[in-house]
């Protein structure tokens, strides 16, 4: 059974779903609002929070060439370099961003998008790395935050199963031996019919490491549903008003629905146990309220019991039903009152 730990907490199948509020660019360039929101993923139950770690320069040109224009969506109208611009987290945030979480004892890692972020990263000693799905192709960034020999996670939006496969495999060269996967879907929001789920079971057999989602979704369904088909990891953006008109907000959900999620996810989670057949703790005081076989005739000692002496009704104090072929045509030992449950002693 595969897992993994970051800053010791435990991730995989056998342990609580591990939930990520992305804070992403819901900072809204306010840094009492980014403080804000890690404040709130810890009151509501997350175990981390994750902050993306660029400059516009470090992710992009700055140029109005046709092909670095946005064209469709909510950021249409804005080059790639006027939205990363308006997105990023000020590199001068990370160091309070991260005193703020370890005070509060909630994990806080982050996504790099190019080598001088992992350095930087490396200097606040985060915990793990997350590789954005847009970046999955970017094998020399994977390779170069895998020999941190941190946690790498790895959001798969848009890759192909080769794709994957190479992001992996240059993770595992780089030597980073704790490595989670996230199915996820890169539209803003996404709609649940296409997240195929049935790919986690797939990608959990395919590549034998911990898989998870990032869901983009504006429900809880897609999550939920992940949780039973064996996701350990979900990560969703975090937002203090959907409204606000950032750059993320629109998808993001608000810390009432993040909080309803945590506590779906993790019911879903508690909902799957193990393998049991056995007699469940709600199901004990029940179980005398089955069917079994009771006298309906009173009867004599030395009587034969006939097809309509016996029933098999509600509760359960007599024999089992499947002993009726077997009890009928046997002698009673002793008078028999009707309604009275069957028992092996009363038969000869």
């Amino acid at each position: 059974m595969q897992e993994i730990s970051i800053a010791g907490r435990k991730i995989g199948p056998l342990h609580p779903p591990f939930v990520v509020c992305e804070l992403s660019a819901n900072h809204n360039g306010s840094l009492d609002q980014a403080i804000r929101l890690i404040e709130i993923a810890k009151k509501i139950g997350a175990d981390a929070v994750k902050i993306q770690t660029y400059t516009p320069d470090t992710i992009t040109l700055d140029t109005r060439k046709s092909e670095f224009q946005i064209t469709e969506g909510a950021w249409a109208g804005k080059t790639l370099y006027e939205l990363y611009e308006w997105a990023h987290t000020p590199w001068d945030w990370h160091q309070a961003l991260f005193d703020v979480a370890r005070d509060m004892d909630i994990v806080i890692f982050s996504s790099p998008f190019d080598h001088s972020a992992v350095d930087f990263l490396e200097t606040l000693k985060t915990p793990a790395y997350k590789i954005a799905s847009f970046e999955a192709v970017d094998l020399p960034l994977i390779h170069y935050a895998a020999k941190t020999k941190k946690p790498l996670i790895i959001s798969t939006g848009m890759a192909n199963k080769v794709e994957i496969e190479e992001a992996i495999r240059s993770a595992r060269n780089g030597g980073c031996n704790q490595i989670g996967i996230l199915h996820c879907v890169s539209g803003y929001p996404a709609s649940s019919k296409d997240y195929n789920l049935r790919t986690l079971t797939d990608m959990l057999s395919s590549f034998e490491i911990v898989a998870g989602l990032s869901d983009h979704t504006l429900s809880h369904t897609t999550a939920i549903a992940a949780i039973s088909l064996g996701a350990s990891i979900i990560e969703k953006h975090l937002t203090l008003d959907r409204t606000a008109g950032g750059p993320d907000d629109f998808f993001s959900l608000e810390p009432q629905e993040f909080e309803e999620l945590i506590f779906e996810i993790r019911t879903a989670w508690e909902a799957l146990g193990t393998v049991s057949y056995d007699l469940s703790a709600s199901e004990s005081s029940n179980i005398k309220f089955r069917r079994s076989l009771y006298f309906v005739k009173d009867l004599s000692a030395g009587d034969i019991i006939s097809n309509d002496a016996i029933r098999s009704i509600r509760p359960g104090y007599g024999l089992k039903p499947k002993y009726r072929d077997q009890v009928i045509g046997k002698n009673v030992k002793r008078n028999i009152k009707k309604n009275s449950p069957v028992k092996l002693t009363d038969l000869t």
